[in-house]
């Protein structure tokens, strides 16, 4: 693993949504490093091109970042938490 290559896999505007894929990518057992570059990382900016940060994943775990990622964006992972939420309530009654 020490050899292998970081490939960016997206670019995201603020520090707040790259770390949201940054936690659905890891709970999915992918690493990520996230770059986030000069004033943005400095100033916490997150509007325009000043606000962009770039995840990187290892260059093994490509194709599977680009296939959660893609299910992110088309909304699947919207209504799992409140789905697991109202299963546990039920099963409680």
């Amino acid at each position: 693993m020490a050899d292998e290559e970081w490939v960016l896999v997206d670019k995201v505007q603020g520090q707040l949504q790259a770390e949201l894929l940054k936690g659905l990518l890891e709970a999915q057992g992918i690493m990520v490093w996230l770059n986030a570059q000069g004033a943005a990382h400095a100033y916490a900016v997150s509007v325009g091109t000043m606000g962009a940060v770039e995840l990187l994943v290892p260059s093994s775990a490509v194709e599977q970042t680009r296939q959660i990622l893609d299910a992110y964006y088309r909304g699947e992972f919207e209504s799992t938490e409140l789905n697991e939420t109202e299963s546990q309530e039920d099963s409680e009654e």
